[in-house]
This record gives C-alpha cells, structure tokens and sequence, in this order.
C-alpha cells in the first residue's frame, strides 16, 4: 500500500506540472527577441481575434490615444480610428490565423516625438517646424494627429511570434490652435490634396523606422485616416491603405469608400442614398407615434460609395418604468423589421436622459429578427 501511495502521488505530481506548464504560451515581440511567459485568451467567435494576456492581466497598448486629446474635441475621432483599424486588419491578418495584441514596439515617448513637430531637440517629428506665424493662412499646420499600432501574432510550437502589424494614421483636415494659451481657438483649413500629400510622406518615414525595430519580412498595412472637424456628430474614416509585405517602399496606395453619415440627414449633412433616409424617416416616425416621450431618434450610417454598411440607432427617452421600457422595446423589434433597410448589421440602444442604458436590439446582416434585451434590476 505504501509503495502505490509513492506512485500515486508522482503521477498526480506530473499531471499537475504538466497542466500548470499547458496554461502558458511563450512569445517573442519579434523574430529576433527573447521569449517570455504570455497566455492567450478562448476564442468567442470566428469574426474576433484571440488576444493576448500577461500575467494574468490583458496586454494595454504602450501607446494608444496618444495625440488625439491634444487637439481635437472630437473623441468619435477615437473610437472610428481604432474600430476601423481593426475591421481593415481583419482583410489582411485573418482571425482565424493571428492572435491580436495591442502594440508593444511603439512606445508611447516614441509616438509622442514623432507627433510632434521638427525642431531642435526633435528630429523625428513627423510635422513641420513652428514658424511663428499665426495666421490661419500663413502658420505651418498640424498634419499628422494621431498614430496607432497593433499587432499580429502567429503561434508555433508554443511559441507566438510577430507576424503581422498594422500602423493607423490620422491626419487633419482641420488643424485647431490657441494664439495664446486659455485664448480663442481658431483653425487652420488644409485641403484634401495637401492633406493625402503630406499623409504619404509621413507613411513613408514611419515604414522605414519601423522596419529598424521589426526587421524586413514581417507584412505591414498602414492605413489612412481623415480626422472629422470638432463639430461633427460621427467620426472620421479611413481614405487609403498600402500594405508592404516586406522592404520599406510603398509602391502602391488603395482607396477606401467608408464614411460615415448622422440621420436624420440635414442640408448640410446629405447621405448617399435617399431611400435608406427615407426608411429611417419612416422608422422614426411610427416610433415617435408610438411611443410620443422621446428626446432623440439618430443613427450612425456607414457608406461604402452609397452603398449603405450598417446602421447604429440611438434613442433617447423619458420615460423609466420598467413596463414601458419591455413595451417599447418590443415594439422597436416589430417597427425595425418592417421599416429600417434589410441584409445589413443594425444595432438599437435605448437609454434614458440621464444616459442609462436601458435596452439594447440587435441583429446580423443575415439575421431578420432581432435580438432584445431589457436591462432591469432585481
């Protein structure tokens, strides 16, 4: 009996050592790095990314948002920069072959300095020097605002190794500056050609430096990102990409149709097709009849040329009986299968004036039915 108590004990020993050494994951930032302990994370579904965790907390970005706080008002910007990002990553770096992490080569003094302006004591800064001018006319604008980096990793024999980057860049179209500080705000207009001009110039120099830190065969898409003026409803769109599988050349750059729409539409905010305006007029309408203790029906439009991509929906009411919100939300199911555009992504949010969220519906562009989900509390 003593001796089957030894061998039990090693074998549960074994299989104990064995699970702990299974959980973990090595991985190199680059081909050329040492290994460290990482873990990744299930897999949900086929269209997201497995990410990758460290020491049991998720891997943040050592650089995101850097640059858009410092001169836009406008944190759509944000959101539509790094939600479009991901979707571009997704036609080059497959979800089902790479493991997303959030850049670690970029380091956020790294992004700082080349946000910055040429001067002296930077000689990196992707924008050019301060002339002194104030002018709108005459001063030397901000071009390139903001700067992004994700990662694409593939594993291997355990180990998961950089296979893939993707560089974001947002330019401005309009560049917001004080005289003097706690002054007016005032803005410098920059024309679509200077702006794709000097976005292909700053490309260029960001490819080259980050072939030094990643070495020569590691794929690399930059995408172009038009920021949208800080009065805009919705948030900038991508314009262009290049992807270099390899060397620091771009020889060819790609157009990109996505931009994003407010409805309802206004004489100054037109969207690309009249009949989807006119289903959500018809939406909107047959809501507000229903349900008269509404502050707000919008939606977030996304046009590939007038080619509509999806729809974002939000209501604002005023009213917080339970009861009222089960029926409302009911009814929004009934009213959006038979109004908004068919074979297309629609998301519904309902939140209160206080902006509580208080429903959520949902469906696919393969899907006629939504899903519906009244937030409660017991």
């Amino acid at each position: 009996m003593k001796k089957i108590g030894i061998l039990v004990s090693a074998l549960i020993a074994l299989l104990l050592g064995g699970c702990s050494q299974s959980s973990k994951t090595s991985t190199s930032s680059s081909p050329s790095k040492s290994s460290s302990s990482y873990q990744i994370t299930a897999k949900s579904n086929n269209s997201q990314y497995q990410t990758v965790i460290n020491n049991g907390s998720y891997l943040t970005s050592k650089s995101r948002g850097v640059g858009i706080s410092q001169n836009s008002d406008n944190l759509l910007n944000l959101k539509s920069f790094e939600s479009g990002l991901l979707q571009l990553s997704k036609s080059k770096f497959s979800t089902s072959d790479y493991i997303f992490r959030e850049g670690q080569i970029l380091s956020k003094a790294t992004v700082e300095n080349w946000l910055g302006r040429q001067s002296k004591s930077n000689s990196s800064g992707l924008n050019p020097e301060n002339n002194g001018q104030t002018d709108p006319n005459k001063r030397n604008p901000i071009y390139v605002q903001q700067l992004e980096e994700q990662d694409y990793m593939k594993q291997k024999n355990g180990k998961l190794t950089l296979s893939g980057m993707t560089i974001g860049i947002g330019m401005n179209h309009k560049d917001y500056y004080q005289k003097e500080q706690y002054g007016a705000t005032y803005s410098t207009t920059i024309s679509k050609a200077k702006m794709i001009e000097e976005g292909r110039l700053a490309a260029a120099k960001v490819l080259q430096r980050v072939r030094k830190k990643v070495g020569n065969n590691v794929p690399i898409l930059i995408a172009m990102f038009e920021q949208a003026p800080n009065d805009s409803l919705v948030g900038g769109s991508f314009y262009s990409y290049a992807y270099v599988k390899s060397g620091s050349t771009i020889s060819t750059w790609n157009d990109i149709n996505l931009k994003s729409y407010i409805m309802p539409a206004t004489s100054t905010n037109s969207v690309p097709n009249d009949n989807d305006e006119t289903s959500f007029e018809s939406f909107k309408k047959q809501v507000q009849n229903f349900f008269p203790n509404l502050a707000g029906v919008t939606a977030q439009a996304e046009y590939d040329n007038k080619q509509l991509q999806g729809l974002h929906v939000n209501i604002t009411t005023q009213f917080y009986s339970e009861t009222e919100i089960i029926s409302f939300t009911q009814y929004l199911a009934q009213a959006a299968r038979n109004y908004l555009p068919s074979g297309i992504p629609i998301d519904i949010t309902v939140k209160g004036s206080d902006g509580t969220v208080q429903s959520f519906l949902a469906k696919t562009a393969k899907q006629t039915n939504y899903y519906t989900h009244v937030f409660s509390s017991y």
